[in-house]
């Protein structure tokens, strides 16, 4: 007597599609997986430094740096173009300083962070020049080499135009 739950002619199983539909939601699960710790390993953010404790202990001494320059009305208006930058300098400052240091941020790799040093022609005009940079924002800290102020603001990249630092309040 045949029985009526095998089918006459039976099919192998490779050749059922049902097999493959479940076995293709675990191997695109592992697919992935190896795909994101591929990318996460290849190339990782360095989100927090390496110093973290020592920059949170040195917070105060950077905003007084900032409240120095609110107290001597430093500002500073920052301009590109034709990969140079030009920086004018204003405020009650007894002298010019002698170079600035500018520091370009960027959020999230620290790799493309960039520092330039900018020095003054005869008309008290502070220049650069001015590398490509990828697209993207970037943090702009402006400082003498004696650290006693600080500028900051933000700008994106490619810098084109003017951009106005002043000090926090």
């Amino acid at each position: 007597m045949p029985n009526a739950n095998c089918p006459a002619n039976p099919t192998r199983w490779w050749r059922e599609p049902w097999p493959w539909f479940l076995m293709a939601l675990p191997l695109s699960a592992v697919v992935a997986g190896t795909i994101t710790f591929w990318l996460a390993a290849r190339d990782p953010d360095p989100l927090v430094t390496e110093d973290y404790y020592k920059e949170g202990l040195a917070i105060h001494q950077v905003l007084e740096r900032d409240a120095r320059a609110g107290e001597l009305g430093i500002e500073a208006v920052l301009s590109a173009g034709d990969g140079r930058l030009a920086l004018e300098l204003g405020g009650r400052i007894a002298a010019l300083p002698a170079a600035l240091r500018l520091f370009l941020t960027h959020p999230t790799r620290a790799g493309q962070d960039l520092v330039l040093t900018l020095h003054p022609d005869a008309d008290g005009v502070y220049r650069a020049q001015l590398p490509a940079l990828s697209a993207g924002k970037r943090r702009v800290s402006l400082e003498p080499e004696d650290r006693g102020w600080r500028l900051t603001g933000q700008w994106e990249a490619p810098f084109i135009g003017q951009l106005k630092l002043e000090a926090l309040r």
